[in-house]
């Protein structure tokens, strides 16, 4: 393969997102962990099943970053999620300090690489990687709004009874109970989802939208959302080794786009080989700005903790 990406963190979701980049020939792929023999282990059984499912995708584990060299993207998903008993700060202690670890390695080894963040608490780590690595703002980006708007229209499908590939759907902000799903940016066919069905449902496919991680991981009771979270990362890099120049809602650092200064926050980019190639800024109600406001603060919120936390 000519292009070489590394999963950082080959748990549940770096673990499939390395299946999906092997099962669709993108790259080839690098599985890193500090477990001795996981990362190892899951990329030889994907290897294995590649005579099967048809691909060159040469998937390798290691628990050293010297095999990562030379990545054009890093994939990082490592943490730890947050356990029974562990207040927020002590989430956001363990997972600040993992990202420093890991983001400085990856910023020796590929420093021409584009990050995208999958660990949590989303928004706040994207600040960590930008800030630690010293990567232009284009090549640091959060992966959200792509998992929150696949789940709205995952929603959608269901309600309208509808093919998922008729959907389109937008969620900005945060990544979590203050994202802003945008109804009127929302369509099946290029209809509209006011048009088709009455506010009320909207509003409830808007909350289920918002707590969409939390029904999954009440249902699953030890762990949490893994399939859609690695699809979404990989379309994103997807659209960045073809240099498709996909718009996507991601994790982007914003300098007074739509009103807000210095956060990463969820807004649709135009992701291409150079990374976020353009922020792109869509007209928005009163209504809508309020609340993607209120969504900035509560990342504001996280980022002070972090500042904070860090001494």
């Amino acid at each position: 393969m000519e292009k070489k990406v590394t999963v950082i963190g080959a748990g549940n979701v770096g673990a499939t997102a390395a299946q999906r980049l092997s099962e669709k020939e993108l790259c080839d792929v690098v599985l890193i962990d500090v477990v001795e023999g996981l990362p190892q282990g899951k990329a030889l059984d994907l290897a294995e099943a590649a005579p099967i499912e048809k691909h060159d995708a040469h998937p390798r584990g290691s628990n050293s970053y010297e095999e990562s060299a030379g990545s054009d993207i890093v994939i990082i998903t490592a943490g730890i999620p947050r356990k029974p008993g562990m207040s927020r700060d002590d989430l956001l202690t363990t997972n600040m300090n993992i990202m420093k670890s890991v983001t400085s390695q990856v910023a020796k080894y590929s420093p021409n690489a584009v990050l995208i963040i999958v660990s949590n608490p989303l928004d706040a780590m994207c600040h960590v990687a930008h800030e630690v690595s010293g990567f232009p703002k284009n090549r640091v980006i959060g992966m959200a709004g792509v998992l929150d708007s696949a789940r709205f229209r995952t929603f959608i499908s269901m309600e309208l009874d509808v093919s998922v590939e008729s959907t389109h759907a937008f969620v900005l902000g945060g990544h979590g109970d203050t994202m802003v799903p945008l109804p009127r940016y929302s369509s099946v066919a290029g209809i509209p989802i006011t048009e088709l069905m009455s506010e009320e449902r909207i509003a409830a496919l808007v909350d289920r939208t918002r707590t969409g991680g939390a029904e999954i991981v009440n249902l699953l009771k030890t762990g949490s959302a893994f399939y859609a979270p690695a699809s979404a990362a990989v379309e994103m890099a997807e659209s960045i080794l073809k240099n498709k120049k996909k718009v996507l809602p991601c994790a982007a650092y914003l300098e007074g786009e739509y009103g807000i200064h210095n956060l990463f926050i969820g807004v649709p980019v135009k992701l291409s080989a150079k990374g976020i190639e353009e922020i792109i800024e869509i007209k928005l109600t009163e209504d809508e700005h309020a609340a993607l406001n209120k969504s900035a603060d509560a990342v504001k919120e996280l980022v002070s903790a972090l500042k904070r936390l860090a001494g």
